[in-house]
């Protein structure tokens, strides 16, 4: 048995069946379950997915593709002005109101589980019995590990994992480096290249070529800006084993030996003259496993990073604190209490380095965040112990 699953229930031919059920993000097994295929057309799916009832997919994979794009078409086309109960459930909030941000969040949250609702079969192996499917076994196995027995999951998950796949496949190439980063599935991917752009312009403080710490490393990708500058010596840390393994390979892949990584709650031991970190930008609760890498509840790796640094920085050394400031924009924190969290830590701001992110959702006008986006700066505090 895989573990951490709930068992999935539904009638099929009149006979009970069972299966494991998985889930990455969490998100609990369908109450009520019923088989659906090609037959089934795109209105009958929807009002049942909006009243919690999985669809089981029992027909061709490229049609259940077809049937998700459907609904996904449904839950955001505008809504009438006068709806029922059940299709108010169902529509994406998008008013305009005094906390947009959380307004945005529970209407992607609600359309994910309508979403999640259609559900596909797969076999011990991973594998997708279903006409037309594609073979999604090492896609799977990379997000899941070894499955031992069939399961069922999200459709919607399942693509995830083939986008995923394919981003580790191919890699995202880093301009600052040269070369790819391939991200792991759950591990934040460096899609957005500003932050390390920063990372590769500002000047080195002095002593910082023997030794720093990259706090958080996730893929690497920072590690390896700071040893392709020089440094003889990188200890990066972070405390989730897919992110290790996924910089591991990354690093390795560079031919970066100087770079030792370590499974750590924030620091390693020691001192140096420099220390990175790129928290997550935005102080909210994730609402899945992936999402820790955007979101930081109460801010709380940001204030552990902060605390730290005067015992783990030399005399004359900096921290180097990446941070965009949509959460100011958003009204998720204000600049005031940053600069009291750099206060209360001990730390003085040497400088601060800022740059315009130049991502596609910054001129998207239909984005419900767009004026939060379009404001955005990201910005590298230079920072020492007062």
């Amino acid at each position: 048995m895989m573990p951490d699953q709930q068992l999935i229930h539904w009638i099929e031919e009149g006979q009970p069946c069972a299966a494991h059920w998985r889930s990455e993000s969490g998100v609990p097994a369908p109450k009520r379950v019923q088989i659906a295929d090609d037959r089934m057309d795109a209105d009958s799916a929807y009002r049942l997915a909006c009243e919690g009832v999985g669809l089981l997919w029992r027909g061709d994979f490229q049609n259940a593709r077809q049937l998700l794009q459907a609904l996904a078409r449904r839950i955001d086309r505008p809504a009438p002005v006068k709806r029922s109960r059940l299709k108010k459930a169902a529509a994406p909030i998008i008013a305009i109101a005094a906390q947009p941000f959380h307004l945005h969040r529970q209407a992607q949250s609600q359309r994910a589980r309508i979403l999640g609702m259609l559900l596909l079969p797969h076999d011990s192996d991973h594998g997708v019995p279903l006409r037309r499917a594609p073979d999604v076994r090492q896609a799977c196995s990379d997000a899941y590990g070894v499955a031992s027995e069939p399961y069922v999951a999200s459709m919607r998950e399942l693509l995830g994992l083939i986008g995923a796949f394919e981003w580790r496949k191919n890699g995202i190439p880093v301009a600052a480096l040269g070369e790819k980063i391939h991200p792991h599935y759950g591990v934040f991917a460096p899609v957005r290249s500003e932050y390390v752009d920063l990372m590769a312009s500002v000047p080195l403080p002095a002593g910082a070529h023997a030794l720093a710490f990259d706090i958080g490393t996730g893929t690497g990708v920072l590690a390896a800006v700071l040893a392709r500058r020089g440094i003889a010596r990188i200890i990066a840390t972070d405390q989730d084993p897919r992110a290790l393994a996924c910089a591991r390979e990354n690093l390795t892949r560079l031919g970066l030996a100087q770079v030792e990584l370590l499974q750590a709650d924030l620091f390693p031991p020691g001192r140096a003259a420099l220390i990175v970190c790129n928290p997550p930008w935005l102080p909210a609760r994730p609402s899945s496993p992936i999402e820790h890498a955007v979101y930081d509840p109460e801010s709380r790796m940001l204030r552990g990073f902060l605390q730290g640094l005067p015992a783990h920085l030399t005399p004359d050394g900096q921290g180097w604190l990446i941070l965009s400031d949509l959460a100011e924009h958003l009204e998720l924190r204000s600049r005031e209490s940053l600069m009291a969290m750099f206060a209360e830590a001990g730390l003085r701001v040497i400088e601060k380095h800022d740059i315009r992110p130049q991502h596609p959702r910054v001129s998207d006008t239909e984005d419900v965040l767009h004026q939060a986006r379009a404001a955005e700066v990201t910005s590298l505090w230079r920072l020492a112990v007062v």
